[in-house]
């Protein structure tokens, strides 16, 4: 059983260009993955909507299955999050996936000693766009085991 079937979690994506979201979810669709998504615009409203699982203690099964996160964006950017995100310990496990145009190596080092789960570079074309979700599908929501409720540190 994924944990997909096992409770209705959602995807936080955090992108700027509307063009991009509306290419990612037409490669979620393409490559069937079904789960709910919640799409943050700007860095400030992605930050606005994180606090809410912090204040309320929220559990891990009431947060996304992962964020999806672009870099790039006016205003607070997608390093701000990240480390907004891997700072505040009841988020933290929540994986972040770095998701933009950007391979500047200093991007990368920065973004994984900030604690990014991952960092992959937007893909040129619609069908590897594709090729990604399905990987991004089929590693953290059919593959990797996530942080669970009932875990006493």
């Amino acid at each position: 059983m994924t944990q997909q079937s096992a409770s209705p979690k959602s995807i936080l994506i955090v992108e700027d260009s509307e063009d991009d979201y509306e290419a990612i979810i037409r490669a979620f669709e393409k490559a069937e993955l079904t789960a709910p998504v919640l799409w943050c615009r700007t860095g400030d409203e992605a930050v606005s909507f994180l606090k809410n699982f912090s204040k309320q203690g929220a559990k891990h099964s009431e947060m996304p299955y992962f964020v999806l996160l672009d870099l790039n964006m006016p205003g607070m950017d997608g390093r701000e999050i990240l480390e907004f995100i891997k700072e505040d310990s009841s988020l933290k496990p929540m994986p972040v996936i770095i998701f933009t145009t950007s391979s500047n190596e200093r991007d990368i080092n920065r973004c994984y000693q900030s604690g990014a789960n991952a960092y992959m570079p937007k893909p040129p074309s619609f069908s590897a766009m594709v090729d990604v979700v399905r990987s991004l599908k089929n590693y953290w929501l059919d593959t990797a085991l996530l942080p669970t409720d009932d875990v006493r540190l």
